[in-house]
């Protein structure tokens, strides 16, 4: 019996491979030209572009509903802002290396939004907090104060941050700088260097020189934009003085090599202005933390000894 089952199984097996083919050849004998004819097309023409509505929804459903709804808080968050104010947030937004790739007008309506959503999250919740009236509606304005002011606290963390990626890191630039130019290269071909063995943000904005010097920009224009949308004061004296050295006609190899000592004295002083400051900075956490731990520590036996002596 078991063999007759497993000669039972073997020939469905094989006659369900054999329809299967068969189904396979009787489709390629059909279209098979017509396919064939397709991919030919593809490869001469080229694949047909996708509809809007194919890209639509080739994109993330998240993403799907989050654009229209930030398009909706743009309108609305952007009605009245004045454009000083508009070109002020632009700026910070560039110093800050555009997070997000967001402009102006849409961390703006990102801002309100977090506002909004604070808000509506502690409406949601009151029912259930069950909090006083005057307590619920503080705790909802500061919540919504907090929304509203969060995202400028990161895009001030975000421009202290890349301030500090390039006072850390231009000295080692300017030596790489310093020693492409020396061994023959122009100042625009030891700036690709740099970006091709560095990353980070001076390298990034050193491609962006390059690249606005490509599409015609000059090379003093280029360096003062890069200067204004990091805004480090060493990096502007170095634009600077990369620009006095063309203008004056001074090699810019002595230039780069006084600008790397210069930018490492600055940092050692930086270093040593931290240091300084340490002992002031713990000195609360001392006061507060450690000396009422030893004082009960010290002074906890000779209480406890003239308590029961005096008073017990």
């Amino acid at each position: 019996m078991p063999f007759l089952q497993d000669s039972l199984l073997l020939l469905l097996g094989s006659a369900f491979l054999a329809a299967a083919l068969m189904t396979l050849w009787i489709y390629l004998l059909m279209f098979g030209g017509r396919l064939e004819m397709s991919r030919r097309m593809v490869e001469v023409v080229g694949q047909n572009r996708p509809t809007i509505r194919e890209k639509e929804l080739s994109e993330p459903f998240l993403k799907r509903i989050l654009t229209p709804l930030l398009k909706s808080a743009v309108k609305l968050a952007t009605k009245g802002l004045p454009s000083e104010k508009e070109a002020s947030l632009a700026r910070k937004i560039i110093m800050a290396g555009k997070p997000g790739g967001y402009g102006p007008r849409e961390f703006m309506a990102i801002k309100l939004i977090m506002a909004l959503t604070a808000t509506a999250l502690l409406v949601l919740a009151e029912p259930v907090l069950e909090w006083r009236t005057e307590n619920w509606l503080a705790v909802t304005v500061l919540a919504a104060a907090a929304g509203w002011v969060l995202p400028d606290i990161y895009l001030h963390q975000k421009i202290r941050e890349r301030k500090d990626e390039v006072e850390r890191t231009l000295p080692d630039v300017l030596d790489l700088l310093t020693v492409s130019m020396e061994a023959g290269m122009g100042f625009e071909g030891a700036m690709l260097k740099v970006v091709d063995r560095g990353r980070g943000v001076l390298a990034s904005e050193f491609l962006i020189v390059l690249q606005e010097c490509k599409m015609g920009k000059g090379r003093k224009e280029a360096l003062r934009d890069m200067a204004a949308r990091v805004d480090a004061d060493d990096l502007t004296t170095f634009a600077g003085s990369v620009i006095m050295a063309e203008q004056l006609g001074i090699g810019l190899g002595n230039v780069l090599r006084l600008q790397s000592e210069q930018v490492r004295r600055k940092r050692r002083q930086r270093a040593e202005e931290k240091a300084m400051k340490a002992p002031v900075k713990m000195l609360l956490p001392m006061v507060t933390c450690i000396f009422p731990t030893i004082f009960v520590i010290l002074l906890g036996p000779a209480a406890i000894s003239l308590y029961q002596t005096f008073i017990a």
